[in-house]
């Protein structure tokens, strides 16, 4: 049994008129009659009464209605499915992300994929640090990063999304917290909150901009990821210099101040280099044009 046979079935079926089903089908009226034919011969069953004046269908031709159109139901959404997905617009994305972005950057990475592209579920891996997110972008584990540059190890391609500027978190009753602005040179004898890991690449963003002021910040207490940071600073432990989007997580008993001297860092998306799924090039598409249009000046020209 063809497909073409259920189809020219249905139009039949639908009109009950062999002429009308003709020109709906674009075919000549002879050949669908063979077809109709062809089709009744290979089932051994008639599926239309004839007469001079009427077509009907036959009991046995409801009963095939009603499954012709659950089946070719059935292959139109199938084609729409498979189309939907070469074209990236329906699937799965596994997307991670380094600490401060999730919770700076993900809601609206969230948001901007289910306006653009609601046929794509977003996996979730938060609060991973961007050697591992190589690794596993390299495996095939993950689909697409969020992360500090620049990539460890081959194979990453990288697209800078934004640049921040490092800021100062210190305690509420801290002695700088009334300056609206403060020198990184201030800090040289403060007791600094860092990042656990050796990898971290806020801390190496850190160390250099106080090397350059002329000072190693003195590690006093470590934190495994940014909440627990900014918790050892409001306990007024030391003080922390952070990426601005870490503003996005208050926590009562810390205050961000501006840093005339401390420079930036960048946050990127990150994919594999080879990448050839086409959910990750649409992801990837929504994101980089939204984060332009977030970037461009007011009144800018797009």
């Amino acid at each position: 049994m063809e497909l073409r046979h259920l189809r020219y079935f249905a139009a039949v079926a639908e009109t009950c008129h062999f002429g009308q089903a003709a020109d709906q089908l674009h075919v000549a009226q002879p050949a669908l009659s063979y077809a109709i034919r062809q089709l009744e011969a290979e089932l051994d069953v008639t599926l239309f009464n004839r007469t001079t004046r009427q077509v009907s269908l036959t009991a046995a031709g409801e009963f095939l209605r009603g499954e012709t159109d659950r089946i070719l139901g059935g292959v139109d959404g199938a084609v729409r499915g498979v189309r939907r997905i070469a074209a990236g617009r329906t699937g799965l994305m596994r997307l991670g992300l380094t600490g401060t972005a999730t919770f700076s950057h993900l809601p609206r990475i969230a948001r901007m994929v289910k306006a653009e592209l609601p046929g794509v579920a977003l996996e979730i891996h938060a609060d991973m640090l961007t050697p591992v997110q190589c690794e596993r972008l390299r495996t095939g584990a993950l689909d697409l990063g969020v992360l500090r540059p620049p990539a460890v190890g081959d194979g990453i391609a990288l697209q800078t999304i934004e640049v921040e500027s490092l800021v100062l978190a210190v305690a509420v009753d801290h002695r700088l917290s009334v300056e609206p602005v403060v020198s990184l040179s201030d800090l040289h004898s403060e007791p600094f909150v860092a990042y656990a890991s050796r990898e971290s690449a806020v801390n190496d963003a850190v160390l250099r901009a106080c090397r350059q002021a002329g000072f190693v910040p003195h590690r006093e207490y470590t934190a495994p990821g940014t909440a627990v940071l900014l918790a050892l600073v409001a306990a007024g432990l030391g003080v922390a210099v952070v990426p601005e989007s870490v503003r996005a997580l208050p926590l009562d008993g810390v205050v961000f101040r501006e840093l005339l001297d401390a420079g930036t860092i960048e946050l990127a998306l990150a994919r594999r280099s080879d990448e050839n799924n086409p959910v990750v090039e649409s992801v990837v598409a929504v994101l980089e044009a939204a984060f332009r249009r977030e970037a461009a000046p007011t009144g800018a020209q797009p």
